[in-house]
């Protein structure tokens, strides 16, 4: 399997690139841009959060400690004393730190449920809804965040399938096949349910026929023709 490093670099290379593009296209702002980067990039992550002495995982509870002890302070400004603050944001970190992250890791397998194609679907369309109904972003930014984040984790799960074959010998690893996974029966009660759970976002999403008028539409990706190459041989065959 590939390593923390080789991930996190085809992540970002792919969503830059892509970004780039529908950035240039003129389908998302300067903003949604960076999100897009950033999305994709940790996307390109997400497949190892089963792995518990992984560094994805170890930098994703971290992040997610943080964020939750800010948000619980923010919320409680008003009310509690300095003091109180403190105690409530250091009480928050060690509870997501510490506690959640231990119940997580003795639940999780490496490479089981979480290293697979629909589990990264359900990420990907919870990050859709979460966008559009919850921070209010814009329908199309709202699809294009769900949907790097998701192309970041197939890089992921893409570059395990390709490091698991002996390219010199042409042998496939006994890794093979254990990455980009979309069933393994020993799982099936989870695979249902992680399906199960693709049908529920996929019926409460937002409206995915105007993202896809503005995708289809030909006008954007024209900008894309427009250059300094173009330009001199427009001028040249003139």
């Amino acid at each position: 399997m590939a390593n923390f490093n080789t991930h996190l670099n085809g992540a970002f290379a792919v969503s830059g690139i892509m970004a780039l593009t529908v950035y240039k296209a003129g389908l998302i702002n300067d903003s949604g841009f960076l999100m897009c980067m950033a999305l994709g990039t940790i996307g390109g992550l997400l497949p190892d959060l089963d792995s518990d002495n992984s560094t994805p995982i170890k930098l994703g509870f971290n992040i997610t400690s943080f964020v939750f002890a800010f948000g619980l302070v923010m919320h409680w400004r008003n009310e509690l004393s300095l003091l109180s603050l403190i105690a409530l944001w250091l009480a928050g970190y060690g509870f997501m730190r510490y506690v959640v992250f231990n119940i997580f890791t003795s639940m999780t397998v490496h490479r089981g449920i979480i290293h697979s194609v629909p589990y990264m679907a359900v990420l990907g369309l919870a990050t859709v809804s979460l966008s559009y109904y919850v921070l209010g972003n814009a329908l199309t930014a709202s699809w294009f965040f769900g949907l790097f984040l998701f192309g970041g984790a197939m890089v992921h799960l893409a570059l395990d399938e390709l490091y698991s074959v002996n390219l010199m010998g042409m042998k496939m690893k006994r890794s093979a096949g254990t990455a980009m996974k979309f069933y393994q029966h020993k799982d099936k009660w989870w695979y249902l349910l992680l399906y199960g759970l693709i049908a529920l976002l996929v019926y409460f999403a937002p409206p995915v026929t105007e993202f896809w008028q503005q995708v289809y539409d030909p006008a954007p990706w024209a900008q894309l023709k427009v250059g300094i190459l173009p330009d001199l041989l427009e001028d040249y065959l003139r």
